[in-house]
């Protein structure tokens, strides 16, 4: 005799695995960007895939599931960052605020760059020196940020990601980009590709 118990659970089970299973690329790549990579991006994915798996009965819409997770490895991101130790603090944050790479490089006078100025000065930075600069922001503004540009969400699932406002989210955001364009400035600057300021 079947044990209806264990039959539903199987069955939910893999009607959870055929809609999410697909996004598992999206998930780590969400991940990595959130964490160091490597087995800190596969737990939290794990993480995310059984918390999900649990709370899949009240998924309303399985057509969202994709957002549903992303939202799930946030809160989960946000959730180890509160259990380790205060971050270092990020500086002035006033200076921050004040940070502009497209007038940095506007007044870079070598070397000359076309119209497209941001676009020029990007190309000439690798992928892995990108990823170094953006694993070098606090949590409090690198996790918002991959959540948006990488996971997709909108500022409304950020702040219910995040369990803050959406007027908090829209202040880290600006931050964490301030902050990522001055730590790209700093890597150009030490490869060379722009002069440094005692020259």
């Amino acid at each position: 005799m079947t044990d209806p118990v264990a039959t539903k659970r199987d069955s939910l089970r893999q009607a959870f695995e055929a809609l999410a299973l697909p996004h598992l690329s999206h998930l780590y790549t969400l991940a990595a960007g959130l964490v160091a990579g490597g087995r800190d991006a596969e737990d939290l994915v794990h993480e995310a895939y059984a918390k999900g798996l649990a709370a899949f009965p009240t998924l309303r819409d399985p057509a969202s599931i994709r957002g549903w997770l992303c939202r799930i490895l946030g809160r989960l991101a946000t959730e180890r960052r509160r259990r380790r130790s205060p971050e270092i603090a990020v500086g002035d944050l006033l200076a921050i605020d004040r940070v502009s790479l497209y007038d940095l490089i506007r007044d870079e006078d070598t070397p000359l760059y076309s119209g497209t100025l941001h676009q020029d000065f990007l190309e000439q930075l690798r992928d892995h020196e990108v990823r170094a600069a953006l694993l070098r922001l606090p949590d409090m503004f690198r996790v918002p940020l991959v959540l948006l540009h990488v996971g997709g969400l909108s500022h409304r699932e950020l702040a219910d990601a995040l369990g803050c406002p959406v007027g908090t989210v829209m202040s880290r955001l600006h931050r964490a980009r301030k902050i990522l364009e001055g730590e790209l400035w700093e890597c150009a600057r030490r490869r060379g590709l722009v002069r440094r300021a005692d020259q």
